[in-house]
């Protein structure tokens, strides 16, 4: 029993493996206008279908307002009975019909056409009554459902709600969402916890790769190399910040042929680099480091005397590094 049992699950995941890669090697210029339609709606997405169809258009709509797009499931049967009224203009609209002949669905897309919003249809019926409603029509025809009968609504829900995914990051990136962004929309998820804190809460106070930057070169790379930051931090006589030298920096010193052990830290620092202040928080220094694409932050007091230093895996929650205040590796 238990090799057949899993002999037929394989089978499954095969079939449902193989729609996807049908769905996907038919991706072309719909879906890219699709994407642009999508960034281009100064409303809300409405997301629309009846049955199987529906729960995977909840599912959507659950994503894409996650990510950035405000979006809400419109059942068609309530749409019909007074919800029709959530539908503005500015609105866009994906509507899902495997078939493409839904009642229900054809019905309220009939008065959808006449309020204005744009409309994206996900279905198989390329000559659909559904596909002549839409602005915009997304195949997502498969070859055969996973189940024995080749009825039950499963390849074919899988490759619609992979579809709907693969709108809402694209999206994501057409509108150059962000981890602070995500922090935004997810308080009480573990990042938008940690985003949440303050710069004090997640940065390093002790062993920081700290040199003066009068120091030797050679004796400032056994600091960056001992500190485990991929950055070296260049202070005055008062502990000012004055510079910082970064693992990439060397590595464009050396292919430069500019590596001079003897020089001083100063004659190659970065000077006034960008830093963080003491009452700022997580998610700013997110901001901060996803624009300048940088790694690593200094944390400076009103005197921009050094206090601490915050690497970007502190925010993400990666690796084994410790939040300041004597918290569990995580």
């Amino acid at each position: 029993m238990r090799d057949i049992v899993l002999k037929r699950a394989r089978e499954v995941l095969d079939i449902e493996m193989e729609a996807l890669g049908q769905v996907r090697d038919r991706l072309g210029d719909a879906f890219v206008e699709a994407v642009e339609m999508l960034a281009a709606c100064k409303g809300r997405v409405a997301l629309t279908g009846i049955g199987k169809s529906g729960l995977i258009g909840r599912k959507i709509a659950a994503t894409l307002s996650s990510t950035g797009a405000p979006a809400y499931f419109l059942h068609p049967v309530e749409g019909l009975h007074g919800d029709l009224g959530l539908i503005r203009p500015e609105d866009a609209v994906i509507a899902i019909s495997y078939s493409g002949k839904t009642e229900e669905l054809l019905t309220l897309l009939f008065s959808i056409r006449g309020l204005g919003p744009k409309v994206i249809a996900l279905t198989s019926g390329l000559d659909s009554p559904l596909a002549a409603l839409a602005d915009l029509v997304l195949d997502v025809t498969v070859a055969r459902e996973a189940c024995s009968m080749n009825l039950v609504p499963t390849s074919s829900t899988t490759a619609t709600l992979a579809l709907g995914d693969a709108l809402a990051v694209c999206l994501m990136d057409r509108r150059h969402f962000n981890p602070a962004d995500f922090a935004r929309y997810h308080p009480g998820g573990s990042l938008g916890r940690r985003l949440s804190l303050a710069v004090t809460d997640v940065m390093h106070r002790e062993n920081l790769p700290l040199a003066r930057s009068d120091a030797p070169l050679g004796e400032v790379l056994r600091v960056l190399d001992a500190g485990g930051f991929g950055a070296v931090i260049l202070t005055g006589e008062k502990d000012e910040l004055l510079g910082i030298i970064t693992d990439g920096d060397l590595r464009r010193l050396v292919c430069a042929g500019g590596l001079r052990t003897e020089a001083p830290a100063s004659a190659v620092m970065r000077t006034s680099p960008c830093c963080a202040g003491l009452g700022m928080s997580a998610a700013e220094l997110m901001d901060i480091m996803e624009i300048r694409a940088i790694t690593v932050l200094p944390v400076v007091d009103e005197a921009r005397r050094v206090r601490g230093l915050v690497h970007l895996h502190d925010l993400l929650g990666k690796g084994s590094l410790r939040f300041s205040k004597g918290g569990p590796r995580i």
